[in-house]
């Protein structure tokens, strides 16, 4: 399987990556046409954990799944490091498993620990100086200069806009190959970022339904500066909102008869992942 280059995909135009949380979301949303996913940590805590983003996942649940949707898709996938799980030593070893692991890109944040939603309330942040240490060490820690990392910062919040660019200067610095300025809150401010870095690296913008950052299309937010866009909890909203309907009409009718137009038959969900060719691959090897 012919893996998809990111770094390509940047170089050709504004990459949009949906959000993925397991091999099933990553291999519908590449046949819905997408060359980039973006592994999001919040949602692996939803699906996975049925818990808020507030750093309950651990790194080898994240390296687990970025690994299972690796091995099913060619997209290109951004995964989300949280904090590198730990210093600048955690981090290395963070950037080493999810590179082997199939990342194309990884986004490491200057939250604290535990960190939180970038769209919740009482964030906190590590001083500046630490965070470019730990970026160093992931610079270091790659294999192959083809594995991108992404500097997030989340100083917006708690310091302001000028301090949260002033740090994304210093995370360019430090060797961040892209950078992201989190829970940005007014067109201005969105501005004010691409005028500052998108001539120079590729920014990105975080879509959050009912966030914080006012939700653009794609193709606003390219003509903007932003080179890419990410609906990273889109995907774990839209089917959160489906299972209620669902659930509740299993509830009240005690059949699917009600929901089948609303969902895949048999048949159905076993063309999309593959089932007749993976059925006429194992009749190669029969005796």
């Amino acid at each position: 399987m012919q893996k998809q280059n990111l770094k390509a995909q940047l170089a050709a135009g504004a990459v949009l990556a949906p959000g993925v949380y397991d091999a099933l979301s990553a291999l519908v949303a590449e046949q819905a046409g997408f060359n980039a996913l973006y592994l999001s940590g919040a949602s692996i805590a939803y699906t996975r954990l049925g818990r808020s983003d507030i750093g309950l996942t651990t790194y080898t649940e994240v390296e687990d799944t970025l690994a299972r949707i690796a091995e099913r898709v060619s997209a290109s996938v951004i995964v989300d490091a949280d904090t590198g799980f730990g210093n600048a030593l955690n981090t290395q070893r963070t950037v080493r498993g999810f590179e082997r692991a199939g990342a194309a890109m990884i986004q490491l944040e200057d939250q604290t620990f535990p960190k939180r939603c970038g769209h919740l309330d009482g964030k906190t942040v590590i001083p500046a100086a630490e965070m470019c240490g730990k970026l160093r060490a992931a610079v270091d820690a790659r294999v192959d200069a083809s594995t991108l990392i992404l500097a997030r910062t989340d100083a917006l919040a708690t310091e302001g806009l000028d301090a949260a660019l002033d740090r994304a200067e210093s995370y360019l610095e430090a060797g961040a190959d892209a950078l992201f300025i989190e829970a940005l809150r007014t067109p201005e401010q969105m501005s004010a970022a691409c005028d500052r870095f998108a001539a120079r690296v590729p920014l990105l913008a975080n879509m959050v339904e009912g966030g914080k950052t006012p939700v653009q299309s794609a193709g606003e937010l390219a003509a903007l500066g932003f080179r890419i866009v990410i609906f990273p909890g889109g995907t774990a909203r839209a089917v959160a909102h489906t299972l209620q309907g669902y659930y509740g009409s299993l509830r009240q009718h005690g059949t699917t008869a009600p929901w089948k137009h609303n969902m895949l038959d048999f048949d159905g969900l076993n063309a999309v992942i593959g089932t007749p060719e993976l059925l006429e691959q194992g009749r190669r090897y029969e005796g």
